[in-house]
């Protein structure tokens, strides 16, 4: 088989006046091989064989069988051709068929592959797009969920990351996300999550209608099975997850937050929109007159969204944390006490968004206590004086002024050791006594007059 590269230095080489001989000696090959490819019988890349297609004989029994089922299962089809004396193996038929282009095309199951797509015009400040990204084993030792908000105008992109995907941090990171943006769109584009969109249906959650209304936004949800229709930020999670998550150094969830937050107001920004999105063609004319293409924040800076509350939605963050031998509880890079004793329970930590407090929960509903939040990643430990006082009566009262025990000194076994060591020795294995006298008498009580006759009962 002709590589291309053999296929256009053969051509070439006829062209200029060389003979079929001297060019299949020129490339060690066969001059019918020669002959073959420059007569156009054989394509470069194509393998020439003189086995038949095993499929040929039943390529119209396959495509009538497509037809009457689109999804019927290659095994199933595999077993009606065998039954017909197909020869081959089942990899040998499936490839065939795959080769042969023969089962069609369905559009309501293929998904986004292979559909015909156009570009959609987004004015400026109508749209933002919402999707998720999860990364399992993160540094920190927990699953990274990541919150990502695209403007669909601009491009521009901000990301919030997040310990869980409930509805209550889905707030928490669409506020900080539209903070870092500067404001919101007039519309929230989402895929159908259970967190906004009730399964099954285009509605929004009851219990996500606030939400929007606090932000004054409109809910839309993308058409079933549409998924992209969303692509700007299915673009930002790809462009996110290969260019920032793979090299990320942080070890902690705030390190990674500063370090995403770097990544999108620098690289993220920076990347050219493509034609058709320019600010202004003459002020951004580049070499030679020809329009310049703009970044994304160039645009995102003409784009006019519309003002954020000054508090973000009060929605309740709950999570669970095990408390420590320090009597604490970790929240967000910083650390929270508890009353001591309670080393090992999964408490309850409520923060409702828009406030400064942090509420600890026993397993039994009991409120433990109740601290003012610290900065997020400063490592602090935020103690009561309470709390404090408690565990400090706790530690001092394990003191003890007595002398450490001497663990290299020689301790041979004591008396009631060695006592206990005779016993097992010698004591299992000695016979057992017997009382003549005390058997003599039970004779004589149950057989009257048989010692005296020497008869000794069975």
């Amino acid at each position: 088989m002709f590589s291309v590269g053999e296929d256009v230095e053969a051509d070439a080489l006829f062209k200029r006046g060389w003979t079929v001989s001297a060019i299949a000696r020129h490339l060690n090959r066969d001059r019918k091989t020669i002959r073959s490819y420059l007569s156009g019988e054989r394509a470069p890349g194509v393998r020439h064989t003189d086995v038949p297609d095993p499929l040929d004989e039943y390529r119209a029994y396959v495509a009538a069988r497509f037809v009457d089922d689109p999804h019927l299962w290659a095994s199933a089809l595999f077993d009606e051709v065998v039954a017909l004396g197909y020869g081959s193996s089942y990899v040998s038929f499936a490839r065939q068929v795959r080769l042969a282009g023969l089962r069609p095309h369905c559009e309501a199951c293929s998904g986004v592959k292979g559909r015909e797509t156009i570009e959609i015009d987004h004015p400026s400040g109508e749209e933002i797009q919402w999707d998720w990204f999860e990364r399992r084993k993160a540094p920190w030792g927990a699953t990274a969920y990541g919150l990502l908000g695209t403007l669909s105008h601009s491009g521009k992109t901000r990301g919030v990351l997040a310990e869980s995907m409930d509805q209550a941090h889905l707030v928490e990171a669409m506020d900080g996300v539209m903070r870092r943006l500067g404001g919101t769109a007039r519309i929230w584009r989402t895929d159908r999550l259970a967190t906004v969109i009730v399964p099954g249906t285009a509605d929004v959650q009851a219990s996500f209608a606030p939400v929007a209304k606090h932000y004054g936004a409109i809910v839309t949800p993308c058409p079933p099975r549409r998924g992209n229709r969303k692509g700007a930020v299915e673009c930002g999670v790809k462009f996110c997850c290969g260019r920032w998550w793979r090299t990320m150094t942080a070890t902690t969830m705030a390190d990674a937050q500063v370090s995403m937050d770097h990544f999108w107001s620098t690289t993220g920004d920076a990347r050219l929109r493509p034609p058709g999105r320019y600010l202004d063609p003459e002020e951004l004319a580049g070499e030679e007159g020809r329009p310049k293409w703009p970044t994304v924040g160039e645009l995102a800076d003409a784009e006019v969204l519309m003002a954020l509350p000054a508090v973000p939605y009060p929605a309740t963050i709950e999570v669970y944390k095990v408390v420590d031998d320090k009597a604490s509880v970790a929240f967000r890079g910083n650390r929270y006490s508890v009353p001591p004793g309670m080393g090992g329970a999964e408490v309850t930590l409520r923060h409702r968004l828009g406030t400064g407090s942090l509420e600890v929960y026993a397993p039994s509903g009991v409120e433990l206590a109740s601290h003012a939040l610290a900065q997020p990643g400063a490592g602090a430990m935020v103690r009561t004086e309470d709390h404090r006082a408690a565990l400090e009566a706790v530690v001092l009262a394990q003191f003890s002024t007595q002398r450490p025990c001497d663990r290299k000194a020689n301790k041979p076994p004591g008396p009631a050791a060695l006592a206990e060591r005779e016993r097992l020795v010698h004591g299992a294995g000695t016979e057992p006594s017997v009382d003549l006298e005390a058997m003599a008498e039970i004779i004589a009580l149950a057989f009257p007059g048989a010692i005296e006759a020497g008869e000794v009962p069975a």
